[in-house]
């Protein structure tokens, strides 16, 4: 550490880059034995109890309630807002509108600039345009729903099929929206056999358990702390101090605990900004807690998408053509596009490839990320392409991915850091018994109940994002780890507890973690599945530190020392963590992506097994059973691993079977908006689900060598019930979700 940095009372810092791989870790050599065990939640007592604060929760002097008032039109331009009468309700405070400042949707996670702002036009039904604020969350209910929003309308697009042929590309990004390889059509009109069909899916909603909320209060130094619902913590302070046109470190935002986000909470939202408004004009705190409906309305939606793939192949299989071109659709202005063919780029081998992607532009609500933005619908239409490839092939659909399964990315020309595919396929169908499907469909009857297997690669991009955290040790012998990475129910404090833990050798119940405090080390925020390896890797690199600090002080050399049990122990001598570290000492520890990313395809893997019975005369679909078997490098805790895919399997069930958010025709509005109408799976949709981890290590994605998992479970799920309904039925249905009517015309005498 540098004499600055000491006088400024900064932390030192442990930086890496992972421009090389980093075959050797300390979680391979600790003593503690925490790493992948099933390690309960070490804040489940405090959930189950109902003592974990969120963000709607917390108190405040002099609070008021703040409830929003949406727009009862599609599209049209404000004319004036009537509030008398809602002025007149007992305890209201102030009814603020602020046309300029309000944003018009959430903003899109990572992005550091401020949503699209200005609410006089409105391009969507339920789209927020002014807060109520009063002394009671009652008062301010009842007054909201007596504000008349006077528009002048305008001619608004509502139907998708109206105006896909208005389709536009949208900029190239992150995620470049076409690729092109060869010659797909020469290669389609070459080909011994081929596919070409459409696969349709619906809006879908992520139905987060915790609604969007948020508390705003301003300081005296006019700065913002803000309890929120937030993901990505260190992202959404500078989406929200650009919305309010103030300095970011004048924003604080906290969020320890999530009550579920699968994407929807990325990015600041509507109550955020609305709360923090009326909150600087009042004076005092204003709390927002979005109701159900207005969640389903003003947040964000996956994009309802339409797929066409092409696949061509040789008389043995083989895939020498593969197109994936997806329409999908957004608001006005907003670049963001349903990747629905992320995963075809490295799935299969095939040599003439198009992938391609374009927005319709619809007065919908915002469609944004949800959880496994493209694979979750991108690989229902892909999977089930390959499943009617096997099918014109008379090969089991398995074999049909083995012929297929390439040596190298097939567009990057560069090597898979590890790839277990079709291990995950061989294992799952051992596990589950695939030899016992009966290859021709609706050949399995018993009763009224027709019977059918399916299966389904499941391929997810790996990702590491820059983070930090800090870890201190006390003078006691405890380690603190502070970090704004959040936990949104994935297990975060437990598995850098574990972390943490392991690499210095401390018992779980020494060990600290705060998370979701905008005032601590930013973390990548929870996204895209680069939770665990990035936060996680910032936390290893800290503790790495620190030992190196224990072993000078100590006397020996760092690899020369084991820590367990609170102890440091080498040449013969074991002493007291606590004797070590004098007043204290602490560590900050810094990842960020290099090379490695480049010169190597990162993904997780997996297979998805599913048993439907079909009723023969209902048409109604039951899953009787599913299994995955997965690799997503070193599980950090088998428990909490088992679970994410769980609920991936379970949104698999979902997409596959009941999810559809319904657009009126008429004006955009979302019809279908709360849980009674909008159906999640419920606990009798879901029969026992089976996961099997193979195990595996990538030294190429970080120094603790693990991938994300929490949404590879969703990847190929529904695909696997489709092509188990097949199977049962003969009937094919390629408009999701499949229900009794899409079936019914089609099933057997």
């Amino acid at each position: 550490m540098s004499l600055v940095d000491k006088l400024l009372g900064r932390d030192e810092t442990r930086h890496l880059t992972m421009d090389k791989p980093h075959p050797d870790s300390l979680l391979d050599t600790g003593a503690q034995g925490v790493i992948g065990k099933p390690v309960d939640r070490v804040e489940g007592p405090l959930k189950v109890s109902g003592r974990a604060t969120y963000a709607a929760e917390y108190p405040a002097e002099r609070l008021s309630y703040g409830v929003l008032v949406r727009a009862p039109f599609g599209s049209g331009r404000i004319r004036e807002i009537a509030t008398d009468a809602a002025r007149s309700v007992a305890g209201v405070i102030d009814i603020v509108t602020d046309h300029r400042t309000f944003i018009r949707n959430p903003q899109q996670g990572g992005e550091m600039t401020a949503p699209t702002q200005g609410v006089e036009q409105v391009d969507y039904f339920g789209e927020i345009v002014a807060i109520v604020v009063a002394e009671t969350f009652e008062g301010a209910r009842e007054a909201a729903a007596l504000v008349v929003v006077d528009h002048e309308p305008s001619e608004g697009a509502y139907v998708f099929a109206a105006h896909r042929d208005q389709a536009d590309t949208p900029p190239p990004d992150q995620i470049p929206p076409t690729s092109r390889q060869g010659d797909i059509d020469k290669a389609m009109a070459d080909a011994a056999l081929t596919v070409d069909v459409t696969y349709t899916t619906p809006s879908q909603t992520s139905a987060a358990m915790e609604p969007h909320a948020s508390i705003a209060e301003w300081k005296d130094d006019g700065s913002l702390l803000l309890h929120g619902a937030y993901q990505m913590v260190a992202s959404d302070q500078m989406q929200l101090a650009k919305t309010l046109g103030i300095a970011t470190d004048k924003v604080r935002i906290i969020a320890r605990y999530v009550g579920g986000g699968f994407g929807s909470k990325l990015g600041i939202a509507p109550e955020s900004v609305a709360a923090a408004i009326a909150a600087k004009r009042l004076g005092r705190p204003v709390k927002v807690a979005m109701s159900r409906q207005q969640v389903f309305d003003a947040t964000v939606r996956r994009s309802n998408t339409e797929q066409r793939v092409r696949l061509g192949a040789d008389a043995e299989g083989r895939l020498i053509a593969i197109g994936h071109e997806t329409l999908t659709s957004n608001l006005p202005g907003e670049d963001f596009f349903e990747p629905a063919g992320i995963g075809t780029h490295f799935a299969y081998a095939g040599e003439n490839r198009l992938i391609d992607h374009k927005i319709v532009r619809l007065n919908w609500l915002l469609a944004g990320s949800m959880r496994a933005p493209g694979e979750a619908v991108g690989m229902l239409a892909l999977e089930g392409a390959m499943d009617e490839l096997a099918e014109k092939a008379g090969l089991d659909p398995i074999e049909l991915r083995r012929r297929n399964e390439p040596g190298e990315d097939p567009e990057k020309n560069i090597p898979f850091s590890s790839r277990s595919l079709i291990p995950c396929l061989d294992k799952g169908a051992a596990l589950f018994g695939w030899s016992n499907r009966k290859a021709t469909p609706a050949s399995d009857r018993r009763g009224e109940w027709l019977h059918g297997m399916g299966v389904s690669s499941a391929v997810r991009s790996n990702m590491l994002q820059k983070s930090s955290a800090k870890v201190e040790l006390t003078s006691d012998g405890r380690a603190i780890v502070s970090t704004d990475m959040t936990d949104i129910g994935t297990g975060t404090y437990t598995i850098l507890s574990q972390i943490a833990a392991e690499t210095l050798g401390l018992p779980l119940d020494r060990v600290t973690v705060h998370l979701g405090d905008g005032a601590a080390p930013p973390a990548a925020g929870s996204g895209g599945s680069w939770g665990a390896g990035s936060a996680g890797s910032s936390v290893y690199l800290a503790c790495e530190g620190l030992r190196e600090k224990l072993a000078k002080a100590m006397g020996v050399a760092s690899d020369a020392m084991t820590l367990k049990d609170g102890r440091a122990i080498a040449e013969n001598r074991a002493v007291e963590i606590s004797e070590l570290v004098g007043d204290g000492l602490s560590m900050v520890g810094e990842i960020a992506p290099g090379k490695q990313e480049k010169l190597f395809n990162q993904a997780s893997y997996g297979a998805h097994f599913a048993e439907v019975k079909v009723n023969a005369v209902t048409g109604e679909v039951r899953v009787e059973r599913m299994l995955g078997v997965f690799t997503a490098g070193r599980i950090l805790n088998a428990k909490t691993a088992r679970s994410q895919c769980l609920g991936g399997m379970t949104f698999g069930i979902g997409a596959a079977l009941t999810e559809e958010l319904v657009h009126d025709p008429r004006n955009g509005k979302v019809v279908n908006r709360d849980l009674g109408e909008y159906h999640v799976p419920v606990n009798a949709d879901v029969p026992a689900l089976e996961v099997h981890f193979l195990d595996e290590r990538d030294i190429h994605a970080n120094p603790i060598h693990a991938k994300g998992l929490g949404e590879l479970g969703i990847s190929g799920a529904g695909a696997a019930i489709a092509n188990a309904v097949y199977n049962a039925t003969g009937v094919r249905v390629r408009d999701f979700p499949i229900t009794c009517d899409k079936l019914l015309d089609g099933l057997p005498d």
